[in-house]
């Protein structure tokens, strides 16, 4: 029977990212996923600054910005009555957000450690597997399958024992691991298997998403460039600013959504008709689900397995990400035999937090947008109504803290502001040093201890377990921003333990590869 250190079912960007990382550590993986391809439809079309920070430590950031969106363009939310500007259609009001490039710059004008490594990416799913698919395909320590479906799994005291099913032919076969982690989706296999049941509001609402190709720039960029037009009745997203839209609506009331028409929905969500070809069109539901545990045993379930949300705020992928990328590190930690007992289990203690933070903000919004709409019936005078929408605010696009803030001590702060802070647990702020690199850049693949002046690091680098990278920083301005004098960075740039000294680096260590943020 074949044996691989670590199973991942499922091909989607968090089961690529397991893969990813754990390549990057040394350590082999077996990835099986039942479509044959990566994904048409498109899902998603933000990878925020957190997820971005990610993959550049993974190497592909450079590579996701080459099929995205171009730099230059804008990430604004136009709210409107009609994209027909002769049939009356106007824009109600503009949320203005930075392109990438304006972000980079602002990034190295502040420099205050509140800023992230990289900006968000505005991109959609259906571009974004195709690269990751490419990072793992031809690496040596990756075997990944499309068209081979997780079946069944048994676990052990020593191991996982897996059945898979190859989709054209039916055969089987078992595959022995020493973990199996789920990244199957929302109708996860693997977590009906464990008999793990999902927290909160299953077909919160129904949805119908129209994906498209068109150049009719003139009607579908009416009111210039934009990452969204919004409406009472849906969102329209440029999904590469050229010729490529998604359109997010509600199926019409009483219909029959096998019968429903995309092109009217179109033509009248639009204000007018106009050419295209139309990719994909369905219904589809959206949820606020939440995994009672991400963990049973040897076995884990990150993404959409571990929870569901509405769109409202880009959690989805996002969020797997991050679980993907703490479960990675982890594992590897336990394959190379770093890990000490409560390592592995951390892992749900630090991202079940997280998926619940998030299941709740994506609520939030979407109640502003519920709000909205009320509005687009009550109020009548157009300007008023875009001073309304203004007055609500667009929190889904700016709620930095939960983006860059989510912190593994149990500190909740405020959702819309990000404070740079290295308590243990935190996301390590991200600086410019004066020669023009990034910090973030010099961090080491495994631990890194940063070391602000004279204090003497050899304490923790003695007792060091695992592979660490000492980075000196010679720059007293940036001190502040850091808090202490030897600050002690996860391979997932979270603080393990801060301290202007350190008297006993073997109970530090003991605490970090348990699991727990040293004090």
């Amino acid at each position: 029977m074949k044996h691989v250190p670590v199973l991942i079912a499922g091909g989607g960007p968090v089961g690529m990212t397991v893969a990813r990382t754990l390549a990057s550590f040394g350590v082999r993986c077996l990835l099986v996923e039942r479509h044959p391809t990566t994904t048409r439809h498109p899902k998603m079309d933000i990878t925020n600054g957190r997820s971005m920070e990610l993959f550049r430590r993974l190497g592909v950031a450079d590579r996701l910005r080459a099929v995205a969106v171009p730099e230059e363009n804008n990430f604004d939310i136009s709210w409107i009555t009609s994209l027909a500007r002769e049939a009356g259609g106007r824009e109600l009001h503009r949320f203005r957000y930075p392109s990438v490039a304006e972000k980079r710059a602002e990034i190295l004008a502040r420099n205050d450690g509140a800023q992230p490594r990289e900006p968000a990416m505005r991109v959609s799913q259906v571009m974004i597997e195709p690269v990751l698919r490419d990072a793992i395909v031809d690496h040596p320590l990756v075997d990944a399958r499309w068209g081979v479906a997780f079946e069944d799994f048994e676990q052990d005291e020593t191991g996982v024992t897996v059945t898979l099913r190859t989709e054209e032919t039916g055969a089987t076969e078992q595959v022995r691991c020493d973990f199996l982690a789920g990244c199957d989706g929302g109708t996860s296999r693997v977590r009906e298997r464990l008999g793990i049941a999902l927290e909160g509001r299953a077909a919160v609402a129904h949805r119908y998403m129209i994906h498209f190709r068109s150049g009719a720039r003139e009607l579908l960029q009416a009111f210039g460039v934009a990452w969204h037009y919004q409406t009472d009745k849906g969102t329209l997203i440029a999904q590469d600013d050229k010729d490529t839209w998604t359109l997010q609506t509600r199926p019409p009331p009483g219909v029959d959504v096998d019968a429903v028409d995309p092109n009217a929905i179109l033509d009248a969500w639009a204000g007018r008709g106009f050419p295209r070809e139309i990719l994909v069109a369905n219904p589809w539901f959206t949820h606020l689900l939440l995994a009672e545990r991400y963990q049973a045993g040897r076995v884990f379930l990150a993404g959409d397995a571990a929870h569901q949300y509405i769109p409202t705020g880009g959690y989805g992928m996002n969020t797997g990400i991050g679980d993907a990328v703490d479960l990675g590190w982890k594992l590897a930690a336990a394959v190379k035999g770093f890990a000490a007992s409560g390592l592995l289990e951390s892992y749900e203690r630090e991202r079940r937090p997280v998926g619940y933070r998030n299941r709740i903000a994506s609520e939030r919004h979407t109640g502003v947008r519920l709000r909205i709409a009320e509005l687009y019936q009550s109020e009548r005078d157009p300007d008023a109504l875009g001073r309304a929408i203004a007055a609500l605010g667009n929190a889904e696009n700016e709620s930095w803290g939960i983006e860059f803030g989510y912190r593994y001590d149990g500190v909740e702060g405020d959702p819309l502001r990000y404070e740079p802070t290295t308590a243990p647990g935190a996301r390590l702020p991200s600086v410019f040093l004066a020669d023009g690199s990034a910090l973030y850049d010099h961090l080491g693949p495994w631990f890194t201890l940063l070391r602000f002046g004279d204090a003497d690091p050899s304490p923790l680098i003695d007792a060091a377990p695992v592979p660490l990278e000492i980075v000196n920083v010679a720059e007293p301005r940036l001190a502040p921003i850091y808090g202490a004098k030897l600050v002690l960075v996860r391979p997932d740039t979270h603080v393990a333990w801060r301290g202007h000294d350190c008297d006993n680096g073997d109970a530090v260590w003991n605490d970090v590869l348990a699991g727990r943020l040293a004090q």
